[in-house]
């Protein structure tokens, strides 16, 4: 069995396509945080390589592990496999090791890099083992906790969130409010209970990958060593858990996903069907896993931002303010509106709506779709609903941010106008190019990744060197640079160019969409398929 999925995942075209496009973001990324190394001291500048280095290994285990563990029981074609003798642990670990073979080989890529950082003194040989083995070990966990989450039945789901909701509340009040005056909240408790508040606290900081990743790099590995074995071996302990849950629930969420008949437990809530069936099911489908645990952080960090932009000097003393100044200081409300903008368009560019995660699923609904008279205006809609769906929320913390600068004076209205209006036309770029790929069979990952990670990065590249006027030539940019200073006529050519390219690939998706997605059943409709 293990043999077999090797096999299969060296020889399927879009499983190699996958992974080429993950080592190539993976190594313009660290590049990325390489080349800021010249403007910023040794520390200052490793220690971000080490912070990009794990974000880069947590993404990427949820793309290459999660992502394929996730998608494993939405094909009635296990069927086979689990009434076969093999067991159905045995059949989710031969995945499992796939998937973490290629992240290690994907986390592996960027070790020509950091060697050349070893050369100058940039990065110490001894930071290289932690450079490479933290941001593997925590994407496995990423990848791993996450199909252990969707394997988990629905009531597990929903009172992990209710605990996930708790985490984030008590995230705001300790880590974002309290802040900086975090041991005289302690010392106002009192007792044992604000020296265990205050352990909790100082462990919090201490002991997660990115405290330890700024440590070993910035104090030196004599004094994080302890912590980063303790981190490591938490990790390892972690991997192992979720290995065994999620292999012991494969069977079990197999047959709840395909046989047992979902539980209704909001009729009173859900909405008509209408008028337009495949909207409302494409709204439905996103629903199932909406990120809201993303969404409330979030939010609450957008209106404890807001309310602190308001407040001005006025902020309480006693309340924290270093979270924001880190904000301020890498950007302010431009740089975050900027992101939350990026973040609801996420769903526009990789059509979760409509999108199936294998070219044999999507042959099968198309089967039945084709026989509809559903034409391209109703799969634009439906696919414009589900994308609003998940990214409106985001987009509502952005217009917050954007209102407390307005009132604040840090922003003019032509400004908050202006970045608006960007914001906009960003969202409908990535919406309009995520759809004309859906309609010609593309996969959305390749150019979602562009639209959202790369175009940000160019942008930033764009801001940060010398050539600050044509950062806003791209969505993420103008969307930024409209909120750090007063638009001129320049800046609106960026904006222009968006609308254009956008209404001409409307256009073009709408006119082409019916015909290529026949065209695209006729072809791979019983075709021998691996990807």
């Amino acid at each position: 069995m293990l043999t077999a999925s090797f096999a299969l995942a060296a020889q399927s075209p879009g499983r190699q396509a996958a992974f080429r496009r993950a080592v190539v973001a993976h190594l313009a990324v660290l590049a990325g945080a390489v080349s800021v190394l010249a403007d910023a001291d040794r520390a200052r500048g490793s220690a971000l390589v080490g912070h990009v280095a794990l974000a880069a290994g947590v993404v990427e285990g949820a793309v290459l592990l999660g992502w394929r563990l996730t998608q494993l029981p939405r094909s009635q074609a296990l069927e086979f496999l689990l009434v076969s003798p093999r067991r159905p642990s045995g059949v989710f670990l031969a995945e499992a090791l796939v998937g973490l073979s290629r992240l290690a080989l994907v986390t592996l890529s960027g070790l020509p890099l950091l060697a050349i950082l070893v050369v100058p003194g940039c990065v110490a040989p001894e930071d290289v083992p932690v450079l490479l083995a933290m941001p593997f070990t925590w994407g496995a966990v990423t990848g791993l906790g996450l199909a252990a989450w969707a394997y988990e039945p629905l009531g597990v789901r929903r009172w992990g969130e209710r605990l996930a909701l708790g985490l984030v509340l008590l995230y705001l009040i300790a880590g974002v409010l309290g802040g900086e005056h975090l041991y005289r909240w302690a010392a106002a408790l009192g007792g044992d209970g604000g020296a265990w508040f205050l352990t909790a606290a100082r462990a919090s900081l201490d002991y997660n990958p990115f405290g330890v990743m700024h440590a070993w790099l910035v104090d030196g590995a004599e004094s994080a060593w302890g912590r980063a074995l303790a981190v490591e071996g938490a990790a390892l302990t972690a991997a192992a858990l979720l290995v065994a849950r999620a292999s012991g629930r494969l069977r079990g969420h197999f047959h709840e996903r395909h046989y047992q008949p979902a539980p209704t437990t909001d009729a009173g809530k859900r909405r008509r069907v209408g008028d337009q069936p495949l909207s409302w099911w494409a709204v439905k489908r996103v629903s199932q896993f909406s990120g809201r645990i993303n969404f409330w952080l979030a939010a609450g960090f957008g209106v404890l931002y807001a309310a602190y932009t308001l407040a001005g000097p006025s902020w309480p003393s006693w309340l924290g303010r270093q979270v924001f100044v880190l904000f301020e200081n890498v950007g302010g409300i431009p740089s975050v509106t900027t992101g939350l903008v990026l973040l609801a368009a996420v769903p526009a560019a990789f059509q979760y709506g409509l999108w199936d995660s294998n070219a044999q699923d999507r042959c099968r609904r198309l089967e039945l779709l084709l026989l509809t008279r559903l034409q391209a205006r109703d799969y634009w809609a439906a696919a414009a609903a589900a994308a609003w769906q998940r990214g409106r929320g985001y987009f509502g913390v952005a217009v917050l941010l954007w209102g407390a600068a307005l009132v604040a004076g840090q922003a003019s209205p032509t400004q908050v106008a202006a970045a608006l209006a960007a914001g906009v036309a960003a969202w409908c770029l990535s919406f309009a190019l995520g759809f004309r790929a859906f309609s010609r069979g593309l996969q959305a990952n390749g150019l979602g990744l562009f639209l959202t990670v790369g175009l940000p990065l160019l942008a930033a590249c764009f801001e940060r060197g010398s050539w600050p006027r044509l950062t806003a030539l791209l969505p993420p940019g103008a969307v930024y640079a409209a909120g750090a200073r007063t638009p001129e006529l320049l800046w609106a050519l960026g904006p222009a160019a968006t609308c254009a390219v956008t209404l001409a690939a409307a256009r073009l998706a709408l006119t082409r969409c019916d015909d290529e997605l026949r065209r695209w059943y006729e072809r791979h409709h019983g075709s021998k398929l691996m990807s």
